[in-house]
């Protein structure tokens, strides 16, 4: 038999082949890959080497899937793991539907916090009298590291504010830190910090560095993060805007333009939370009387923010109790319907056409959760950093 024979019926016989996967080019792969739920993305792993290489190890693959990854919410339930909630949204309904992802230790301490979540990375906050922890996690990827002791650390009581995000010109990760302690009175009898001190880490390097005083009171354990910026509320300071803004790519810190001042009575208790709603960052503002939602509708720009929700007491009981919940926003639904945590522990489902309010119930207890987008960039692409698997 002749080479061109054999290889003719070579040919044949691939012919024959019921056609596969494999068959496609690689560039063709990734992108059905990419398009998968992510629980089956997960499975694909164990079909084939190729469908792992891609999964595990090609960045292409894992910046396609994150522009096209759902919108979730991470919360850690105590006591517990962490869970990825799935927002399933349909027509007429709105499903919750979580599932205990990780079972990273990090029961230790009474008290962990969400502080941040960017690009499906998860920044934790580990605290108590005797432990001040910063993890870094993908609970898709199952890895975690512990980030070095930061220069400041907890003792004592002490405000510790966080943000973490992404910087838009290197693409560097970086998790600030401002470390404020010892409050003092001003010439003009406002209250301050006797030191005010921010550390910036880039993952990678494995180290903090000092970024100096910090002239503003921040409020709350963590800010958005937002167009390379993180935002935080100023309290108590008489300045001209009421929100701090840092830039990741400059890591400096400036005054933001903050929504149009409201004229408050003094006897009720008055609470702001800033959050991202519908790629806009939004301020949440509660007193005992009202809720009003406020939308920056072009970033930057102060004359753009909007009211986009005001609800006032006595419309109906459970109104009343989201006023007092004072919630923050998590997520805005395509009819507008609008998914907030309470400080009571609920997950709220609000549809402003029927202006009613209603409980998931998702959890039976303490939480703390944020938005979150699944995806698949792994920590050990980090040089310099210890990272685990859990």
């Amino acid at each position: 038999m002749t080479g061109s024979t054999a290889s003719i019926k070579i040919q044949k016989r691939m012919s024959l082949r019921e056609p596969c996967m494999e068959d496609l080019p690689v560039a063709v792969m990734v992108d059905i890959l990419s398009r998968l739920p992510v629980k089956t993305i997960i499975r694909c792993k164990c079909v084939c080497k190729q469908w792992q290489n891609i999964v595990v190890f090609d960045s292409y693959f894992a910046d396609l899937q994150l522009s096209r990854s759902p919108a979730c919410l991470m919360i850690y339930y105590k006591p517990g793991p962490l869970k990825w909630v799935e927002v399933e949204e349909g027509l007429y309904h709105h499903n919750l539907q979580h599932h205990p992802v990780m079972s990273l230790d990090i029961n230790i301490a009474p008290m962990t916090l969400l502080v941040g979540s960017v690009r499906g990375l998860v920044c934790l906050w580990q605290v108590n009298k005797n432990v001040d922890n910063t993890y870094i996690c993908n609970p898709i990827t199952r890895e975690y590291m512990i980030l070095p002791r930061p220069q400041y650390y907890r003792e004592g009581c002490t405000n510790i504010v966080y943000c973490f995000g992404v910087s838009s010109l290197t693409r560097e990760y970086k998790v600030i830190r401002i470390f404020q302690r010892g409050i003092i009175m001003s010439p003009d009898s406002t209250p301050t910090y006797s030191l005010s001190e921010a550390e910036v880490y880039t993952l990678g390097t494995g180290q903090w560095r000092s970024l100096g005083h910090v002239p503003y009171w921040l409020n709350g354990h963590y800010g958005p993060f937002l167009n390379g910026h993180a935002h935080w509320i100023i309290r108590y300071q008489v300045l001209p805007e009421k929100i701090c803004a840092f830039d990741f790519d400059k890591e400096t810190f400036e005054l933001f333009p903050s929504p149009p001042s409201e004229v408050i009575d003094a006897r009720q208790n008055y609470f702001q939370k800033l959050g991202v709603l519908k790629g806009c960052l939004c301020l949440c503002a509660t007193y005992n009387s009202k809720l009003t939602v406020w939308v920056m509708k072009e970033y930057g720009i102060k004359k753009s923010w909007h009211k986009e929700l005001v609800i006032e007491k006595g419309i109906s009981r459970d109104l009343d109790m989201l006023i007092l919940g004072h919630p923050r926003m998590m997520e805005c639904f395509k009819d507008g319907t609008i998914l907030m945590a309470s400080s009571g522990n609920n997950l709220l489902l609000y549809s402003p056409g029927s202006k009613t309010v209603t409980d998931t119930k998702t959890f039976d207890g303490c939480f703390k959760g944020l938005a979150y987008r699944p995806g698949f960039h792994r920590l050990h692409n980090f040089k310099n950093e210890i990272v685990k698997v859990f």
